[in-house]
């Protein structure tokens, strides 16, 4: 599949990339020949084959939900850079405005 200059310059506006006119030329070229590897894909005779999600089986694998023993909480903080009232104290990330 060929794709134009006039979409890949859409494709960046969406995206609120600045291409400069190099970019455009490379990645309309690189794009086209990534959609005509997809193209090809199309191509191939998939009817006798299982659909799938995953490339090899994907088992869960469960253990025991049981109580056991932990860390008390001097322990779980023992070597905690910052502690405040019992609990890590870490950097705020989220600012009150």
């Amino acid at each position: 599949m060929k794709l134009d200059k006039e979409t890949v310059e859409r494709v960046a506006h969406l995206a609120r990339l600045e291409l400069t006119e190099a970019e455009k030329d490379k990645f309309t070229e690189q794009l086209s020949d990534i959609l005509g590897h997809a193209e090809k894909l199309n191509q191939l005779d998939t009817e006798d084959v299982d659909p799938m999600a995953h490339v090899l089986p994907v088992n869960n694998v469960f253990r025991d939900d049981e109580v056991r023993e932990s860390l008390d909480r001097e322990e779980a903080l023992a070597n905690a850079p910052e502690k405040e009232r019992g609990m890590f104290k870490v950097p705020q990330i989220v600012s009150d405005e």
